[in-house]
């Protein structure tokens, strides 16, 4: 009797933990793919491309307005030209593959002659413009209220595309914006900035 009882409790156990397992991973974010339709993945560099054709090329740093530092991100000019390349770190930094609408830093695997991060991060409201622009000097990692400004997201564009958004979700308790990330023409460059109705539609490609 002793054994039946046993066996029936570790048969219950067994099916409700492979639920649980099966539940969890089921509530997991799609992974994001690359142009070769793998799994982009945590850490490895990746050129950030546009999907429209004509209208430059990958993103790539540069100084805008009147300051030299911290660079900015911005957009070849060129279509032939893929950027420099980038890495994704995600908040929780075991998680190995990257998922849409899940909070990531971004990074440029690229030294500057500016002493501060190529993590970006959202500059400033410029008021001239009307416009928040991606910048760099980021932190990398230490979610939470100080960093909140470094952290973006990646969602699903159309069936196999992407676009870029700030919405961090890092800090339960602060108020912040939810835009996408577009282009925006200053000082004859293509800066990335917020926009209300025209994301930059994106692809993923290894490096």
């Amino acid at each position: 009797m002793k054994t039946t009882q046993l066996f029936l409790t570790f048969f219950l156990f067994t099916i409700f933990t492979n639920r649980s397992l099966l539940s969890a991973a089921a509530e997991e974010p799609a992974p994001v793919l690359d142009t070769d339709r793998n799994l982009v993945r945590a850490g490895v560099d990746y050129y950030i491309l546009p999907v429209i054709r004509g209208r430059g090329g990958g993103l790539t740093l540069a100084s805008t307005g009147n300051e030299t530092c911290p660079f900015d991100v911005v957009q070849e000019q060129l279509e032939v030209k893929n950027g420099l390349p980038l890495t994704f770190r995600p908040v929780n930094p075991k998680k190995g593959v990257v998922r849409v609408s899940t909070d990531q830093n971004i990074k440029f695997s690229a030294a500057t002659i500016c002493v501060q991060s190529t993590v970006w991060k959202l500059d400033k409201y410029d008021a001239s413009t009307g416009k928040y622009f991606i910048t760099t000097g980021g932190v990398e990692g230490k979610a939470g209220r100080e960093t909140i400004s470094n952290w973006f997201k990646i969602e699903t564009y159309g069936d196999d595309d992407y676009k870029l958004v700030f919405c961090p979700t890092v800090c339960d308790y602060c108020k912040v914006i939810c835009k996408d990330v577009g282009i925006f023409m200053q000082d004859g460059k293509r800066s990335l900035a917020l926009t209300e109705d025209a994301p930059f539609r994106v692809m993923l490609k290894k490096a």
